[in-house]
């Protein structure tokens, strides 16, 4: 896709614990370029999440005929807790027209509801809920792999590879879950503990699929992780309506098979995202350059 237009041109950033994704559009709303890349986690790597996007960005503007210095970047990152990570991000001078930045919550929830009030749960990687209340932001959970993340593709996996350890153990009885755990992992000890001192919240995020096709067939271990996962879901949800959202997104990898588990209330609250978390960041963008969110 080429740039026709002469501007201005906008870049949206969806940074997040396992890949990065990259949009940008005109500023009728265009699609001009989008593009893919992997881990962007400023708190676990800073350094290496600013090459992820800007290896990711700078990808986007080739398929847009566009150098990044033309771009006005807006971008929802994974990391972002307070405004100190967003002042790092502005600090690094990265190549753009300019940069706005966020949490990628943020974002999302922005995307979500067109910059309206409401609140979104995510649950990808880690999980997070979030909410924009009037000029209000509320956030819950969102504390990262080593505090929190319960409910995520990375809590889920973790809990799988957890009870494999148990199950060699002979402290729990094995079931196909279990199997196909530790089939990846290595099938002793040894293995298992060397694969464990190496491996990053991604790297468990990637049983959770696993975790939940086990879970409707019926077995037991994955049955026990995905309830368990799906009460610390519901109770983030649940905190965001008892903070004014009326109305909750489920997003992230694990939001089109946690519905069936989630609790009444917080099912009845859910509703369908406007926009994803890419052109949320794109709206953050418009926004900071005095432009109306929406395009149309």
């Amino acid at each position: 896709m080429r740039a026709m237009s002469t501007g201005p041109f906008f870049l949206g950033i969806d940074g997040g614990g396992s890949r990065c994704r990259a949009r940008i559009r005109s500023a009728d709303g265009t699609l001009l370029g989008e593009a893919m890349g992997g881990a962007s986690n400023i708190y676990q790597d800073f350094k290496g999440a600013l090459g992820t996007i800007m290896d990711t960005s700078r990808e986007a503007a080739k398929q847009a005929g566009l150098r990044t210095e033309d771009i006005h970047a807006g971008m929802g990152i994974a990391g972002i807790v307070t405004s100190v990570g967003a002042e790092k991000i502005v600090e690094a001078a990265l190549p753009f027209a300019s940069v706005t930045a966020d949490n990628d919550a943020y974002a999302a929830c922005v995307g979500a509801f067109g910059g309206g009030d409401g609140g979104i749960v995510i649950a990808g990687t880690g999980s997070i809920g979030f909410a924009l209340v009037g000029a209000e932001r509320h956030m819950v959970g969102g504390w990262g792999f080593q505090l929190g993340d319960h409910g995520s593709g990375a809590w889920v996996g973790h809990h799988a590879v957890r009870r494999a350890a148990l199950a060699l153990d002979g402290l729990l009885q094995p079931t196909r879950l279990v199997a196909e755990v530790l089939s990846r992992t290595g099938a002793n000890r040894l293995d298992l503990s060397r694969w464990s001192e190496q491996a990053k919240p991604k790297d468990y995020a990637q049983f959770a699929p696993l975790v939940f096709e086990c879970a409707a067939q019926g077995d037991v271990q994955g049955m026990m992780i995905v309830i368990e996962g799906a009460a610390a879901i519901s109770n983030l949800g649940r905190a965001l309506l008892a903070r004014g959202a009326r109305h909750i997104c489920l997003l992230g990898g694990l939001a089109k098979v946690y519905p069936p588990y989630l609790d009444a209330d917080v099912k009845l609250a859910l509703s369908n995202p406007q926009a994803d978390a890419i052109d949320g960041a794109i709206m953050m963008a418009r926004r900071a350059q005095g432009l109306p969110e929406r395009w149309s």
